[in-house]
């Protein structure tokens, strides 16, 4: 009981805040059924609500909304689905649909010989045209052929990527569009090749005067459509049909007049595009309506991985620490492998493994489950090395003196070793708690809607940068301040441990 309560002191607050929104988030109700009594097929749509106009966050409302919803939508009230939207950055959404994370992706996604060989692809629902970009005084640079030897901005999984380098380029990877664009206006960059469409809109939104359209990528027209894995034909078939009927209808016309007006589910439509700015809020306006979902993504994401994380790791930490310990070779073998492996690889190589990787195989985790144990693993990993430094600093005459008075192994490292070593640990401990609480911003790669992803979120819609990440930084700061503040009575509470 003496070596329980002080770790209990240290995480049943957050253990049961952990529980209360898991509570929550397991409980759910059953799919509505159709008219039939069957229940819709679950079609999970995987967008990155972060590239308008084809996928964004409404800046009134905060909902999900585009032209790539608003046809997913479409496509799925024809078909008879139950369409729900997964959203990721671009470059975690073909790891998503090779783990069967999703269904489909819907996000502007340019059919190309090497997708062909992976995928499946529906009917073309839209038609585009590449534009380079550069900074507003750079006056070199107005076709492909003027790339070569120079670096892009482009995204990693983008189409535009693997032309930029065709034309000849350097390609830094950056996570969307709006990044990009603040390298190439800083000069770290000498363009960006990107949809016609998209950097309309961002030039729109943004107002930025410091780089333009410097000329076309190309004469070719680009299709783009809804990307589905190998092994669902017949999902991709359903969504064919459903593409012709809205084309035959007039809806898919509709849905383009709404945000270009013009038609670009047509081949001769991509180049007449009118584009409205998607936001116009101003830069007080965007920080006051994106601090309560800032904070919701705190609560509901950060907190809880924080929570079961750190309670799973330090269990961990504690097997792994009394095995290096251990007399038993084999124990002490496993310990140091698993230590070695999890401070020798990055915490994003660790999440990507859990999420993607063993989805590939079959186990499929949940994103909360699988970023909690990956973080879970990395705390045991490094706080193992802490809590083993602090049972070895326990004099020896605390064992002595614990063997004299009649107690086996156990009971001197469970009434006598253990008590002081958490006294020790408690410094150590807490910094291990504060670089957690950070680095569960990670877990926004692997679909957690975490807090920095919900900053990351309206920055690529508003293009502004500086105000929501240091806003971002605040309510982090915040968290961790609070956290410091318990350190100290903490460690008076458990001096009474120490000799």
């Amino acid at each position: 009981m003496r070596l329980i309560r002080p770790l209990v002191l240290l995480t049943g607050l957050l253990a049961a805040v952990l529980g209360a929104l898991l509570g929550g988030v397991l409980v759910a109700g059953p799919a509505a059924a159709d008219g039939d009594g069957t229940a819709p097929r679950v079609v999970k749509v995987g967008t990155e609500g972060t590239y308008p106009p084809f996928t964004y966050r409404d800046p009134d409302s905060g909902e999900l909304t585009g032209f790539d919803i608003e046809v997913m939508k479409a496509v799925g009230e024809q078909a008879g689905w139950d369409v729900q939207f997964v959203e990721a950055p671009f470059d975690s959404l073909f790891p998503a649909l090779d783990s069967e994370r999703i269904d489909v992706i819907a996000n502007q996604v340019t059919i190309n010989p090497e997708r062909e060989a992976r995928y499946l692809f529906s009917t073309p629902y839209t038609y585009s045209h590449g534009v380079i970009v550069t900074a507003k005084d750079t006056d070199d640079i107005t076709s492909l052929a003027d790339l070569d030897g120079r670096t892009t901005a482009q995204t990693a999984s983008s189409n535009w990527a693997q032309v930029a380098k065709d034309a000849g380029a350097k390609v830094q990877y950056v996570q969307d569009f709006g990044p990009g664009v603040e390298l190439l206006a800083q000069g770290r960059v000498d363009a960006i090749v990107n949809d016609n469409i998209a950097v309309l809109d961002y030039l729109a939104t943004s107002g930025n005067d410091q780089v333009k359209i410097a000329g076309d990528a190309g004469d070719e027209t680009l299709e783009q459509a809804l990307t589905f894995r190998r092994s669902d034909p017949e999902l991709q078939q359903e969504a064919d049909q459903a593409l012709q009927e809205l084309a035959d209808d007039g809806t898919l016309a509709q849905i383009s007049e709404k945000y270009f007006k013009a038609d670009v589910t047509v081949r001769k439509g991509s180049r007449d595009v009118e584009v409205q700015a998607s936001d116009s809020r101003s830069t007080w306006e965007v920080v006051q309506d994106t601090a309560w979902p800032m904070l919701l993504g705190l609560l509901k994401g950060t907190l809880p991985l924080t929570a079961i994380s750190f309670v799973l790791g330090l269990a961990i930490a504690l097997a792994a620490a009394l095995a290096r310990l251990s007399s038993v070779r084999a124990l002490d073998a496993v310990a140091r492998v698993y230590i070695s492996v999890i401070r020798g690889t990055p915490l994003l190589v660790q999440l990507f493994i859990v999420f993607f990787g063993l989805g590939q195989i079959g186990l499929k985790l949940d994103p909360y489950l699988a970023a909690s144990l990956a973080l879970s693993l990395n705390v045991g990993g490094y706080a193992a090395e802490i809590i083993r430094a602090s049972i070895l600093s326990v004099p020896r005459g605390q064992y002595e003196a614990a063997t004299v008075i009649g107690m086996d192994y156990g009971q001197s490292m469970r009434r006598i070793v253990l008590p002081q070593a958490t006294r020790i640990a408690v410094p150590p401990l807490f910094n291990t708690l504060l670089s957690l609480i950070k680095d569960t911003s990670l877990a926004s790669l692997v679909l957690v809607p975490e807090l920095f992803r919900e900053a990351q979120v309206t920055a690529a819609d508003t293009t502004e940068y500086l105000p929501l990440y240091v806003m971002a930084a605040v309510y982090y700061w915040v968290v961790c301040y609070l956290v410091t503040l318990a350190q100290g009575p903490l460690e008076r509470r458990l001096g009474r441990y120490a000799t």
